[in-house]
């Protein structure tokens, strides 16, 4: 899997390159970076075959993430319960609101849907809406608002419905 570091520092070589779009896999981990407008899109895919070497370059940050809900699938808890666990797409900042006064798009006991926006991660000051991917009731929210999180990270836990 990609490494932040690597990841910051693919991103400020193309960005300072002539390129367009660059593709590399590792492992079992595909990262596809490509030019919109002036800022470079960060997608991560599943893994297809080959790897390309990024071309060395200097550095010059400037990155938006493209959302794409990464979740865990269901887990066999001891009571039974079809739990789906909600996690973070990118590294970035977790809010709960879309502003600090409003109230939490969701809260332990709601009910959501598929598309049900849960939660925002602020990434590069971009805000990227995560969805539930899933029906449900929210039974846990791991992250708290304000906190940094990790690709990969926890945010909340659906109860599926049966």
């Amino acid at each position: 899997m990609f490494k932040v570091d690597e990841i910051k520092s693919l991103i400020e070589a193309l960005d300072s390159s002539s390129l367009e779009e660059l593709e590399l896999e590792q492992g079992n981990g595909k990262l596809v970076l490509k030019k919109n407008n002036g800022q470079v899109a960060v997608p991560l895919e599943q893994p297809t075959a080959a790897v390309q070497k990024a071309p060395a370059a200097a550095p010059a940050p400037a990155a938006q993430p493209e959302e794409k809900v990464e979740s865990k699938e269901p887990e066999a808890n001891a009571d039974g319960r079809d739990l789906f666990t909600v996690t973070s797409p990118m590294v970035g900042t977790f809010y709960a609101a879309p502003s600090p006064d409003a109230d939490p798009y969701v809260r332990t006991g709601d009910s959501v849907e598929e598309d049900t926006v849960v939660c925002i991660v602020e990434a590069m000051k971009l805000m990227n809406p995560i969805v539930a991917d899933t029906k449900g009731k929210i039974v846990e929210i791991v992250a708290e608002n304000g906190e940094l999180v990790e690709y990969g990270q926890p945010l909340m836990v659906v109860e599926r419905n049966k």
